[in-house]
């Protein structure tokens, strides 16, 4: 009889090892109704990479459009190519953090799903950081041989603009910080990922202005496409995130930029409340029950606008709308009780009004963003636990 021996799991594992060659570059691709530019895409990069270890990582805001099942049944075909659909939560930078996160390649890049990137620089970008001391590379349309494409006037006059306050944030003269296409280290990645604000669609402004040192960047020209297939998910609200990911860089680490908004939000609320007021005064309304009509006015217009602006990522819809304004408002009544208790106080001991009723509206205001954070927009999203610190070779 002839004794068979296997050979020892290590003895495989190392076998295994040395053929198996692992992923050296992670595109990450993130999508909302991108069901028909997808698939292109994909197939463009992997023309685009061939004699390159790469996957595609798409990650996809549960799309209407189906995106994630398409890209799924490319991912049956394909082992490359993967989906993360992300439920309840929304946003361009959010998903690009995600997807580079899910990476285990040395490597992540970032590209639109729209076609308007070029594809055909990423094995540039790969080749630049892999042999360059470099820690980013930006493909940029503001250098010498990159263009906007088919931009009218006013589109390409407010990216000079929104490039202009940019270089308020970012360390070094680069020229498209605005810019959705680049490819950085993943090492560099998890150095910052914890400084990121992650809102807004300017991840790469995210990550310059988030490095507690200068990164070392190089910028690939390239020329803006025009999108094919679906629309632009550029809207009035693209500015608005703008100016939030600006300011939270600019004082976030004193104030958090949700109460500022929040607090902005509430002072809308208090000219709405003087202007109902008066309307209803006008009207021959008696003070009390044109005070009240004033208050929930305020109140709701001050709940619709931070579902809308401040807890964008967290909007509530449909029955939720109405619970989120339910528990809002009696969150504003209790911190009504606070303020109205809190500035009564002060005044009996100091009898100075201003100092009382500025106190008072502080905590009040206070009151109305804490508990309402927790109440009416949670956030169900585990943090990011610290880093500890490791020593590097």
């Amino acid at each position: 009889m002839t004794l068979r021996v296997n050979p020892a799991p290590s003895t495989v594992s190392v076998a295994h090892n040395l053929e198996y060659r692992g992923i050296e570059i992670s595109v990450v691709v993130p999508t909302f109704n991108e069901s028909e530019n997808a698939p292109l895409l994909i197939g463009r990069i992997a023309e685009a990479l061939q004699g390159v270890q790469w996957e595609v990582i798409v990650v996809d805001d549960d799309s209407p459009d189906g995106t994630a099942d398409v890209v799924r049944e490319i991912a049956q075909k394909n082992p490359r190519v993967r989906v993360i659909q992300r439920i309840g939560r929304r946003g361009l930078s959010g998903a690009c953090i995600e997807g580079m996160l899910s990476s285990s390649s040395p490597y992540v890049a970032v590209i639109d799903a729209d076609l308007q990137h070029d594809e055909t620089l990423l094995p540039k970008m790969l080749h630049a950081l892999k042999t360059e001391q470099l820690d980013v590379v930006v493909g940029s349309r503001y250098i010498a041989g990159g263009g906007i494409g088919e931009w009218d006037a006013s589109r390409a006059r407010i990216s000079r603009v929104a490039t202009d306050l940019a270089r308020i944030l970012v360390k070094g003269d680069l020229k498209d910080p605005m810019s959705g296409f680049f490819m950085l280290r993943s090492d560099v990645l998890q150095d910052i990922v914890r400084n990121l604000s992650g809102q807004g669609f300017k991840i790469l402004l995210d990550l310059f202005a988030s490095s507690e040192r200068p990164l070392r960047f190089k910028e690939l020209p390239y020329k803006f496409r025009t999108r094919q297939f679906g629309e632009s998910k550029l809207d009035h609200l693209v500015i608005w995130e703008y100016l939030t990911l600006i300011m939270d860089k600019l004082i976030g680490k004193w104030v958090p930029i949700r109460f500022v908004m929040f607090a902005l939000i509430g002072g809308i609320g208090v000219i709405l409340h003087l202007i109902a007021l008066r309307i209803a005064l006008s009207a021959g309304i008696e003070f009390e029950p044109a005070q009240i009509i004033a208050t929930l006015l305020a109140i709701f217009s001050n709940f619709t606008l931070n579902n809308f602006l401040t807890y964008r990522d967290r909007r509530l819809r449909g029955v939720r709308f109405i619970w989120g304004l339910v528990s809002f408002t009696l969150v504003c009544g209790a911190g009504a009780v606070a303020n109205v208790g809190i500035a009564s106080a002060l005044f009996t001991r100091h009898h100075q009004w201003l100092l009382a009723g500025l106190s008072g509206a502080f905590i009040g205001a206070v009151w109305n963003y804490a508990v309402s954070s927790i109440v009416t927009w949670p956030n169900r999203r585990r943090p990011i636990p610290a880093r500890k610190a490791t020593a590097r070779s």
